[in-house]
């Protein structure tokens, strides 16, 4: 599963030179995953409600190109793997044909009390314990 949200660098998100600052494009996949999320008709607020947290334990970002203050950049988010209790993404924000920023993030599911839970089938639109799909058999559709 993927999808993509277009966004338009904000002043607010760039250091004095106009380059968005290192910090921002976490917060950039955060809004990836959640777009994902709601494109299968589910959204945070309703697992939250229902007692449920993805935290995030592992996060990879590599910056290749910066983006610039008024850019419109496109981050494709892409659902990797879904396991009994962690769920993995990669994302690529590119801007024209460049390739900006690379990243991977590993969720964990836990309950109120921050403990480890398993994730309910069918709840991120697949079901936990799918198998992993790399990037190479989704492109030659293995």
């Amino acid at each position: 599963m993927q999808g993509s949200i277009d966004i338009r660098v904000r002043y607010c998100e760039c250091d004095p030179m106009g380059v968005v600052h290192h910090t921002v494009y976490p917060v950039w996949f955060e809004m990836g995953r959640t777009e994902l999320l709601r494109s299968t008709g589910r959204t945070y607020r309703d697992m939250e409600a229902a007692g449920l947290l993805l935290a995030v334990v592992k996060l990879e970002v590599t910056y290749r190109q910066p983006a610039r203050y008024d850019d419109l950049v496109t981050l494709r988010t892409r659902l990797e793997r879904v396991g009994a209790v962690k769920v993995e993404h990669s994302y690529e924000l590119v801007r024209g044909g460049d390739v900006l920023v690379v990243g991977a993030t590993t969720l964990a599911c836990l309950d109120r009390d921050g403990r480890a839970r398993a994730l309910p089938e069918g709840i991120l639109g697949v079901s936990p314990a799918a198998p992993a799909v790399t990037p190479a058999a989704a492109r030659s559709g293995s």
